[in-house]
């Protein structure tokens, strides 16, 4: 009997990719904190979870051309649509949407749920070795 990895880790591995996507992300609102025009932006969680289930339940979705003359839909499906611009919670005179402060704890905040996925994921691994050593 084989192992399927998927069924195994579940979602944990997608999550675990998911939280170092956004460290990337909120990492470089933080670098860009002082540019101006910046607009700072964010992954939602519950938006990625949502569209990786459907993903799974669905598989990949493909658009048909009925007529030569229709454009071709170019970035669908690449997992920008996730990617949004933050709200800024006061204005400024550069118009820069980063809050330094804000940045810092959904970055640490990012952290520890990147930890707690990881640590999930290698209990995870631990209890598939064990498995396959019969213990």
């Amino acid at each position: 009997m084989s192992i399927s990895f998927d069924n195994a880790l579940g979602i944990h591995e997608k999550a675990l990719g998911f939280r170092a996507q956004r460290a990337e992300v909120l990492a470089n609102n933080i670098a860009n904190a002082d540019t101006p025009n910046y607009k700072a932006r964010d992954l939602e969680f519950s938006k990625v979870l949502e569209a990786q289930s459907d993903k799974a339940k669905n598989g990949t979705f493909a658009l048909n051309m009925t007529n030569s003359r229709h454009i071709e839909a170019e970035g669908l499906g690449n997992g920008d649509e996730s990617l949004m611009y933050r709200t800024p919670m006061q204005p400024s005179i550069d118009q820069n949407t980063v809050d330094a402060q804000l940045e810092q704890s959904n970055y640490a905040e990012n952290a520890v749920n990147f930890q707690a996925s990881f640590t999930l994921l290698n209990s995870k691994f631990k209890g598939l070795v064990s498995a396959l050593r019969g213990e």
